[in-house]
């Protein structure tokens, strides 16, 4: 019964969340990268098949210039509208009086309060970690030794991304898209197309840089402006590791 009442939840604010969106005449696209995350990511809460974590409703809201309520099923209620809206003024108007006449510190404790009741609820829709086994290391930066290593991290996120190894992204070449410290998921799929991004084994280090392939090597390129182009002779035997098929920072467990 809990699980039913849970997926009924995410179903609800994943619905509110698209109204929201299309109301604000907003694609996924524009609220992915208002949230910092994919529109993949977007589909899923819409479709209720990914949580909403409280962080990500508080910023909803003041996106949609919303209440929290708004995610949540109104109470329901026998009486009539008018009546319960009554209800909820007079419950509104007795709250804010007795805030009033409270001191400073009183105040603050029922703020805090209030905020604790909220976080309670929304925490309440259970959320799903995924295991990763990040291992060191590759490099977004002047390179660094291929799998120095067998040792790996263990790290968890709120998506299950398909890959065949997940290695840490060390430096700031890659950046704004990958950065220091987060986890590269690498499929090994070989070279698809010029400009993809690739983990790159070379001259005993590895790399994830934006790869195009010419004549007598291999171009490898930085998002981060800062840094020049890197070219791989083929006569140096460089090897593609993978396509870089997702990214994250690891979430606190």
């Amino acid at each position: 019964m809990k699980g039913k009442i849970i997926m009924e939840l995410k179903n609800y604010i994943g619905e509110k969340i698209k109204y929201l969106r299309k109301s604000a005449k907003m694609t996924q696209n524009d609220l992915a990268k208002i949230l910092g995350t994919t529109k993949q990511t977007i589909s899923r809460y819409e479709k209720g098949e990914r949580k909403a974590n409280q962080d990500i409703l508080f910023t909803l809201c003041d996106v949609f210039n919303v209440s929290i309520d708004d995610f949540f099923p109104p109470i329901s209620t026998k009486e009539a509208p008018e009546t319960a809206q009554n209800d909820r003024d007079e419950l509104l108007e007795q709250l804010t009086d007795n805030y009033i006449q409270l001191d400073d510190i009183r105040k603050n404790k029922l703020v805090d309060t209030s905020r604790e009741l909220v976080e309670e609820m929304t925490a309440s829709v259970e959320e799903e970690l995924f295991e990763y086994h990040v291992y060191e290391k590759l490099s977004a930066g002047i390179g660094t030794a291929y799998f120095e290593d067998r040792n790996y991290d263990t790290v968890y996120f709120d998506e299950e991304i398909d890959h065949d190894l997940a290695s840490w992204v060390y430096g700031d070449s890659m950046e704004p898209d990958y950065l220091n410290g987060s986890v590269a998921l690498i499929k090994g799929t070989g070279f698809d197309y010029d400009g993809a991004i690739y983990a790159v084994d070379w001259d005993g280090q590895s790399y994830i840089k934006k790869v195009y392939k010419e004549k007598d090597g291999l171009r490898l390129v930085s998002l981060n402006k800062k840094y020049a182009d890197k070219f791989a002779p083929y006569d140096e035997d460089p090897r593609i590791i993978g396509k870089i098929v997702g990214n994250f920072m690891p979430m606190e467990t």
